[in-house]
């Protein structure tokens, strides 16, 4: 039987072991304080940030690869930067969705719930980011979209945790319309890939160009199926059209880009009509089309490696180079300022709290190879130029570039965001 003396003596030898563990421990915990993390800069006495984890789901799977590996780039070479600059380290888990829908939602819960990322980035395919868009806004998880270009995004579908991260279908729309309401021209043919993307470029444009030019006449509509092979004749029949058609205004993309300029190069129909494709003065379709390219075709982008002419493109385009032996297109811009602001973000909050993360990204401007680029407050919209131009050729290259630049400020091609919010249920 134990006395109450040897109880009282066994009590007091628990307490004892249970004190110098305790003072142990907090030894250990003081020493971490002081301590800077890999992201660099963590002041004493303040506890060190852990990476942030991003996960991103895309398409690397077939034809959208030309894009989303440019994107995949982008992001890569921000945050390397970020991380030899001693800023915030970021990591990343890639996915690939297959360019199907339900495949992209269940790798966003994936990521989410097993993988445990603190926020989503990628989708190029518009019914996915919007699909996961919806999985993000239910689980309060940010989602940078770099691809998708839907302006439901962050239009009518929009919310707290969406970013989009390139210009939609409203403002690309609306920057042709801007630069082509300047021309003498008022008969117009609306054409392109009976798709969303499609009508929605086709649908903007030709709603703000009859504000803007009052009395401009649309003589027809064509429209095809996605991954058409033969575009003759479409073309033809565009051709034949009575009156005559001055302006062919084309709302195409991804795998129809290409074989669609070849056929207007083979068919001539540039030399008939004036001709206006969104991303018909990219990069990422010229280069492979090479001397099957179309002179003299009015194009939008947001991005050329050779334009701006400033010290900050210059940067960029030989950092890229050097890391990836190729110029930078447009879609690598996109996935460079998803980075960009990602980093710039969290020194801004202080903290890789999701929610103050959020409100420090609302309204933040950083400088990137075009300038400075904003994330509009008010619908998490980025706000950057557009750079209207014609194919040209140029010496020394075997592919077409964009000449005769007009820059267009993101003024000029972003709708109000009251018009913007009034659409959100």
């Amino acid at each position: 039987m134990v006395t109450t003396e040897g109880f009282l003596v066994v009590l007091r030898k628990i307490l004892l072991a249970g004190a110098v563990l305790f003072l142990l421990a907090a030894a250990g915990c003081g020493g971490q304080a002081g301590q800077k993390n890999a992201g660099g800069g963590q002041e004493a006495g303040k506890t060190a940030a852990k990476p942030v984890k991003v996960g991103i789901i895309d398409c690397y799977t077939g034809a959208p690869t030309t894009y989303t590996q440019d994107a995949l780039d982008g992001f890569k070479l921000a945050i390397e930067e970020s991380s030899k600059q001693g800023g915030p380290q970021i990591q990343f888990v890639q996915r690939d969705d297959q360019f199907k829908v339900d495949l992209a939602l269940n790798w966003a819960k994936e990521l989410v719930m097993r993988e445990q990322v603190d926020l989503l980035a990628g989708s190029i395919n518009s019914a996915a980011a919007l699909a996961v868009s919806n999985y993000a806004k239910e689980n309060k998880v940010p989602f940078f979209v770099w691809g998708a270009m839907s302006d439901k995004i962050s239009g009518e579908a929009g919310h707290r945790y969406v970013f989009q991260m390139l210009p939609n279908t409203a403002m690309i729309g609306r920057a042709g319309a801007v630069q082509m309401a300047k021309q003498p021209f008022t008969r117009y043919w609306l054409a392109g890939s009976d798709y969303e993307y499609g009508h929605a470029v086709v649908d903007n444009f030709w709603a703000n160009l009859e504000k803007m030019k009052p009395g401009v006449q649309k003589v027809g509509e064509t429209w095809w199926r996605v991954g058409e092979s033969d575009f003759t004749p479409y073309i033809n029949g565009i051709r034949s059209a009575r009156p005559k058609p001055e302006v062919l205004v084309v709302g195409t993309g991804g795998a129809d880009m290409v074989p669609f300029l070849k056929a207007v190069k083979a068919t001539g129909l540039s030399s008939e009509m004036q001709v206006w494709v969104h991303t018909a003065t990219d990069l990422s379709t010229l280069r492979p089309l090479g001397a099957e390219a179309p002179e003299g075709l009015f194009g939008t982008n947001p991005y050329h490696y050779y334009y701006p002419d400033t010290p900050e493109n210059k940067a960029f385009v030989e950092a890229f180079k050097k890391a990836y032996n190729r110029e930078p297109a447009a879609f690598a811009l996109y996935g460079y300022l998803t980075g960009k602001f990602i980093v710039e973000g969290i020194k801004k909050a202080g903290s890789t709290d999701r929610e103050k993360l959020i409100d420090a990204l609302e309204g933040l401007t950083v400088n990137s190879p075009v300038g400075p680029v904003t994330i509009r407050q008010g619908d998490h919209q980025i706000m950057m130029p557009m750079f209207f131009g014609k194919t040209v050729k140029k010496e020394g290259l075997s592919y077409l570039v964009a000449g005769d630049i007009a820059t267009l400020s993101a003024d000029q091609i972003i709708p109000p965001v009251e018009e913007v919010l009034k659409k959100r249920k």
